[in-house]
């Protein structure tokens, strides 16, 4: 029988690079210089140090370039607000990936209610979906990529 699985995976390699050429930008740009702005990355969770809100505005755009230029899709992206101090001005961005289960029962029931000869199972941070022709499988991935949700979607794992 048919499936395949919609995931939401992030290359952590790419975000790395993106990281990093960010931070070489910083180090370029004249306004940036000798401000101490620069990126840290830690597992999915980029912190942006400035001296002033200001400057994390303009740090925001350049980590939002650098990341679609990567191939990163931005809707994975959870800004939070900035923290400032008198002599320093933080922000943190995490980067959401996998399945959480909400989002997974709300793709099961898209594909339910689309009343296409399909099913779709939960199996950990990624949502199954099983049929017994290729049209149809084909059909739901069409659904799911017209819909909007809060999470990138991806399609590996195809079998026939």
């Amino acid at each position: 029988m048919p499936s395949f699985d919609a995931v939401s995976e992030l290359n952590a390699h790419e975000v790395t690079n993106a990281v990093d050429q960010a931070n070489r930008e910083l180090s370029q740009r004249f306004d940036f210089k000798d401000t101490g702005a620069r990126f840290e990355l830690k597992e999915f969770l980029v912190t942006l140090h400035a001296e002033v809100d200001f400057q994390l505005k303009q740090m925001l755009e350049i980590l939002k370039l650098r990341l679609s230029k990567r191939g990163i899709d931005l809707v994975c992206l959870d800004i939070k607000e900035p923290q400032t101090t008198l002599a320093t001005a933080t922000q943190e961005v995490a980067l959401r990936h996998g399945i959480d289960a909400e989002t997974g029962k709300k793709i099961a029931r898209l594909v339910k209610d689309s009343k296409l000869k399909v099913q779709a199972s939960l199996q950990g941070d990624k949502v199954r979906i099983t049929g017994k022709q290729r049209d149809d499988l084909q059909a739901a991935m069409t659904l799911l990529r017209g819909t909007k949700l809060e999470v990138p979607l991806q399609f590996n794992n195809f079998r026939d």
